[in-house]
């Protein structure tokens, strides 16, 4: 990994800010599902800066509002599912074209394996419950998430991110 340049480094940790807020207070909860933006500024940076500085951006986000925030007990596992989720938003989004498919593929990745199999294998792992009881509410999440996520994506890379002078005063 290159050297990051003061300017990335601080478009990074502005996005991770944004994300905790997103995550930790301007979420949709309710008793069975969780509704968020927090993918906004992780796509953002896997779309800027790659796969790897997405990944770590979006674990040192768990990580800090596990710490800052917590919303129940710390477990790495959720931690390593935050930077997959980064990984995967930069192998399908960076210097690639933003078209709908890279987009839906991206979102479906991140929802069907590691939100509905690996995060529910963790709360398996966590709480004991039986996996395939959690499966049904993880597959609301998944069916309200996957559309949510595709068009904020391209909506906020065709408005904000692509944008002349986004590109030009920020990149």
């Amino acid at each position: 990994m290159k050297k990051m340049s003061l300017k990335e480094l601080l478009i990074i940790s502005l996005l991770i800010a944004m994300e905790f807020v997103l995550s930790r207070f301007l979420s949709i909860s309710t008793s069975i599902v969780k509704i968020g933006f927090n993918f906004i500024p992780i796509a953002i940076i896997a779309m800027w800066y790659g796969p790897l500085k997405a990944g770590i951006a979006a674990a040192l986000s768990d990580f800090l509002g596990a710490m800052i925030a917590p919303i129940g007990p710390y477990f790495p596992g959720f931690t390593l599912t935050a930077f997959l989720t980064g990984v995967i938003y930069g192998i399908f989004l960076y210097k690639r074209e933003k078209s709908w498919s890279n987009i839906s593929l991206a979102a479906i990745t991140v929802s069907l394996v590691l939100t509905l199999v690996l995060d529910s294998f963790w709360l398996h792992t966590l709480y004991g419950q039986a996996f395939i009881a959690l499966l049904p509410t993880r597959l609301l999440k998944v069916g309200i998430m996957i559309p949510l996520q595709i068009l904020m994506i391209k909506l906020v890379w065709e408005k904000i991110c692509n944008n002349q002078w986004v590109r030009g005063n920020v990149l």
